[in-house]
């Protein structure tokens, strides 16, 4: 922590996950006194979500890939001299002075109320995540259906299944992982439902010789899945949810190469629960807040746009893990050590990082496995035809219960060309989720199927990144919020 309270700390890092614990740690041991927020209470990001402590789990390792190499870790973590501040939901960095942020944060265990909290820092690094993308269908909002990440989420955190009887859909690579999960933990999976295929891959062979970890992982995830029986069916999507008071079965339906339905191929299949996602979108809102660039992934998304050692286009503030682009928790590792590094070289005036052998070692890491993301996010990308599935009377925007009919009424109707316009006309994405859940179906629909339409509405400059009370805004200016306290 600084010399005294009335110092601000050289880095603050914001989010536990892979990468910034590896950014917290790394510019800790070169000494710089760093605080790392995170808004759950034990490190480890979405990846390594522990489960809840009154659960008693005896062996948590259980539930994850590499635990040994987070465990070191946090081991390191603990034995630093960096400020592991839990519970701190960060909702807006502000930039006080040339070489001055703060890091305004509610403390407490959700993000509703709590105290006000301001850490002040001289560099900031973000390491934000990503959250799921969907893609509406008809009976997306009945219970039973939840995201794949979700699922997930579900059996790490709270060792429960989302059903006994689960079919897992969408596209890309967390569903294997998520399928090979929930068939261990013992539900039973009729299907893993990809809509892309795997042939893309084959478009990237460079990116695959110099990765093979990762021929390695989905090795293990189809071992379990074959163990356990469980059918892979590419080029085919969930285009219908069927049931009453919670799913009771899906149909599935063959693909053609733009993602629309082949008619006549639907199928249905029995199940209780629906593990549905299409891959990952960088969690940028504090970012993009700030004026950082951004740059569009081969899969649609906006992520932010890095140089050679993290750092965005705003100086002083640099970025690592999924906000550069969704690559694993590995690549994550590697950009949050590459850029406490690099941090702690600029604040103590120090060679750039390429004349240093970890540096370089770091950036060829780095640099090898960017190469797989992008060719990961190439294969998965949705097509433009996707849209095919929705009725008009299919809710897109689950919060404000707007209907892809009336996206589309804007569209043909009253001559809405984006996002923004659309939400103006029909509330779209004005919900609690801020356009989380539907932000990308809203922009697709406003382009009118264009893959260019796929933009998610974290793009746009919010002065909130996650929803602050009045009451607490109000406070601001009442009393000091400062915080080292560690």
């Amino acid at each position: 922590m600084p010399t005294s309270p009335s110092e601000p700390y050289d880095l603050a890092v914001v989010g536990a996950g892979p990468a910034g614990l590896a950014g917290a740690v790394a510019a800790s041991r070169l000494g710089l006194s760093v605080a790392l927020l995170d808004a759950a209470d034990r490190p480890g990001g979405q990846f390594f979500r522990h489960p809840a402590p009154g659960l008693g789990a005896a062996r948590p390792q259980a539930l994850h890939h590499d635990w040994a190499a987070f465990a070191d870790l946090r081991r390191r973590l603990e034995a630093s001299d960096a400020d592991h501040l839990a519970a701190h939901h960060v909702w807006t960095v502000t930039r006080d002075g040339d070489d001055e942020w703060s890091v305004h944060a509610l403390t407490g265990d959700d993000a509703d109320g709590g105290t006000p909290v301001r850490v002040r820092a001289r560099a900031v690094l973000l390491a934000t995540g990503a959250y799921e993308r969907q893609l509406p269908f008809p009976g997306w909002t009945l219970p039973g259906v939840v995201g794949a990440g979700g699922a997930q989420a579900m059996l790490k955190s709270g060792l429960v299944l989302p059903g006994r009887r689960v079919v897992v859909a969408g596209s890309g690579p967390l569903l294997l992982a998520v399928a090979s999960s929930l068939a261990t933990a013992g539900a039973h999976v009729p299907a893993v439902v990809e809509a892309s295929g795997y042939l893309g891959y084959a478009r990237h062979p460079r990116a695959l010789a110099v990765n093979p970890h990762k021929a390695l992982e989905a090795a293990v995830h189809g071992a379990v899945l074959l163990r356990h029986r469980v059918p892979l069916r590419t080029r085919s999507a969930v285009t219908q949810v069927h049931g009453t008071d919670r799913v009771e079965a899906v149909t599935v339906s063959r693909l053609d190469r733009h993602w629309r339905p082949v008619p006549g191929t639907g199928r249905r299949i029995a199940c209780d629960a629906l593990a549905v996602g299409h891959g990952l979108v960088p969690q940028i809102e504090l970012a993009t807040g700030l004026g950082c660039a951004t740059r569009r992934t081969p899969d649609g998304t906006l992520a932010l746009a890095l140089d050679g050692l993290q750092e965005t286009s705003v100086p002083g503030l640099w970025a690592a893990g999924e906000t550069g682009g969704v690559g694993g928790w590995q690549l994550a590792r590697a950009e949050g050590e590459l850029a406490g590094i690099a941090v702690a070289a600029r604040l103590q005036g120090r060679p750039a990082l390429t004349t240093t052998g970890r540096g370089r070692e770091l950036r060829r890491r780095r640099d090898r496995m960017r190469a797989f993301a992008d060719a990961m996010a190439a294969a998965h990308a949705p097509g433009p035809g996707w849209d095919a599935w929705l009725a008009d009377d299919t809710d897109v925007c689950r919060c404000e219960e707007v209907t892809a009919g009336r996206i589309r009424e804007a569209v043909t109707g009253f001559g809405a060309r984006d996002a923004r316009t659309v939400k103006l006309l029909t509330r779209a994405g004005m919900g609690w989720c801020q356009g989380r859940m539907c932000g990308a179906a809203v922009a697709c629909l406003a382009a009118s199927g264009t893959a260019e339409g796929t933009v998610p509405p974290s793009a746009e400059r919010r002065p909130l990144a996650v929803p602050v009370p009045l009451g607490v805004l109000g406070a601001l200016d009442e009393q000091d919020t400062t915080e080292p306290a560690g």
